[in-house]
């Protein structure tokens, strides 16, 4: 009997715990059907004319004098409508006011509401509910953050996927730390996320390793560790030396590496293998039974234009010889087919993203359409000095991964990989992600948090409670809060759009805002010690969600510097 009690008393703590974690999201939520439910009054009361109510959104201001969060909704049904946006405020906020149940939700969330040119709605939160939600913050530890917008659904998030014909290099390395964040990400928002990486040991670029590696006429590869292969592998024939070849690059180069990023894969296929169960004849036998196929100019295409591809694509070659299409087609089948993905997401790079297309419309051919999504990633520029660097020695003509990483260190290549979007080419200032000074970003998150560290081991050696309990709080510490309790936005938001720039720029603005209240408020020796309790509780919720979100960027959270 005492053993269940204690079963029922961790359900009721889970379910807790699930509910305030997707709290600070139903607060959005609310927001918006507070919107929405006021249209509908005023248009039920005649104050607004009847139309069909667009979707609406409700946004984190750029600039904090506009609010909490705040909605253009006037501005947008006031076009509509052929009313000025200002007067649908005005009626939007009279009906809030008005109607007893919203203005109840209003009054225990909202401290006012303000009505901005040319037709805004700003919300102001309580200063009250807000230290509520830092309170949550220390009751949840390593769980605030969490929400289950994904239900247990099963995601394979590919990624990096470089041919074993060389080292990772920079170029084809930007999405390793995307794809390890976004699966990170993919967890913390409630789906079952497999990491996953696709080997290409099967065609034409293995045979040319091997070329390469015996230094024939035929060689296309070039660099020191082609020169050490050459001295390891005695093989004479050209594929079976690449094989061998590519063996040895996977373990000894590729796998290193990912390791020394700290990127670890759940799974590791391999194209040859999708060949030699099949899967590519049975994917390719499928889009035959539906007349998919064409023979055409002594090739078979796939008519790809018949599902919104710009145009139809070659799955076998005149020689008879599958593209990487038919391949990819193969390999997809499995993962739908018999391996019961809901979800998969292609991390690729720019030099891939015209295949795409084609892909997607096979996906959708075969039955599993809208199951499959790509994140396409630009190039990467390094620099030093203001000027392009070529780093490399031993690699032929490319900058190596690793050499970044020896360079500039794990932590700083994993955040800029990561603080410009998916679509933005990326200038990586090699003297900035060295600096250690404020200036760069990495160096002034993480003294950020060596800082709260040296703060609450202060509070360990004078045993001072941490608890919050303050009834008036100043601008910096308001400012704190609203940064900490915005984590669970950003996961749920990420998790539908994989904009992982999200997270390096929330830890930014968060060790922005803990610096801007530590040199504001002192934390420690006030006159009235429920000041210094609800400061620490502050500089505590600071601390787990700072450390959250490196963790799911995989950087390093130092407690000394």
């Amino acid at each position: 009997m005492y053993s269940g009690r204690l079963g029922s008393l961790e359900m009721t703590k889970k379910l807790i715990l699930e509910f305030c974690s997707y709290h600070m999201i139903l607060i959005r939520e609310q927001i918006k059907n507070l919107v929405n439910k006021a249209y509908k009054k005023a248009q039920d009361r005649k104050r607004l004319p009847e139309f069909v109510m667009p979707e609406i959104t409700v946004e984190h201001p750029a600039q904090k004098e506009f609010g909490d969060y705040a909605t253009n909704a006037p501005l947008v049904t006031g076009a509509i409508a052929n009313i000025p946006p200002l007067n649908i405020a005005e009626s939007v906020v009279l009906e809030i006011e008005e109607d007893m149940e919203m203005n109840e939700l209003k009054k225990s969330l909202i401290e006012r509401i303000k009505i901005q040119k040319p037709g805004f709605l700003n919300f102001y939160l309580k200063s009250e509910f807000l230290q509520g939600e830092a309170q949550k913050i220390l009751d949840q530890k390593e769980n605030f953050g969490s929400i289950n917008i994904g239900q247990g659904k099963k995601v394979q998030v590919e990624f990096v996927s470089a041919n074993p014909t060389g080292p990772l290099s920079v170029g084809n390395a930007r999405g390793g730390p995307w794809g390890d964040v976004l699966a990170n990400v993919l967890r913390k928002a409630g789906y079952k996320v497999e990491k996953a990486y696709y080997v290409n040991d099967y065609g034409q670029q293995i045979l040319a390793l091997g070329h390469s590696v015996l230094k024939d006429e035929e060689a296309v590869y070039k660099g020191g560790y082609i020169d050490d292969l050459h001295q390891k592998i005695k093989e004479q024939d050209s594929f079976k030396a690449g094989q061998q070849a590519s063996k040895i690059i996977l373990d000894d180069y590729i796998k290193k590496t990912l390791e020394n990023i700290g990127i670890k894969f759940d799974q590791w296929y391999f194209e040859s293998d999708v060949y030699n169960s099949g899967f590519v004849d049975v994917a390719l036998s499928h889009l035959k039974d539906q007349n998919l196929l064409k023979e055409k100019d002594g090739a078979i295409w796939f008519l790809s234009s018949k599902f919104g591809d710009i145009r139809d694509r070659v799955v076998i070659k005149t020689d008879g010889q599958k593209t990487y299409l038919a391949g990819d087609l193969g390999f997809h089948w499995r993962k739908f087919q018999q391996e019961k993905f809901d979800k998969v997401i292609n991390v690729w790079g720019a030099d891939h993203s015209g295949d795409a297309p084609g892909l997607k419309a096979g996906i959708d051919a075969l039955g599993f359409k809208d199951k499959l999504e790509f994140v396409i990633l630009q190039f990467v520029t390094l620099f030093s000095k203001g000027k392009k660097v070529k780093m490399s020695k031993r690699a032929g003509n490319i900058v190596t991964l690793q050499e970044l990483l020896d360079e500039v260190g794990k932590d700083a290549v994993r955040f800029f990989f990561l603080q410009r979007s998916a679509n933005t080419h990326l200038d990586f200032d090699l003297n900035l992600a060295k600096e250690q000074s404020n200036k760069n970003p990495v160096y002034y998150i993480q003294y950020a948090y060596a800082r709260i560290c040296s703060v609450l081991r202060k509070v360990v050696a004078t045993d001072q409670a941490v608890t919050i309990n303050q009834t008036r709080i100043t601008e910096s510490e308001r400012d704190l809060i609203c940064q900490l309790v915005r984590l669970p936005e950003i996961i749920a938001d990420t998790a539908r759009d994989y904009q992982a720039q999200r997270l390096p720029h929330h830890a930014s603005e968060l060790a922005a805002s803990f610096h801007r209240f530590y040199h504001d408020c002192r934390v420690l020796g006030n006159e009235d010690p429920s000041i210094d309790q609800a400061r620490l509780a502050l500089v505590r919720a600071t601390q787990i969600v700072l450390k959250n979100t490196l963790d799911l960027m995989g950087i390093t959270a130092p407690e000394k510097m």
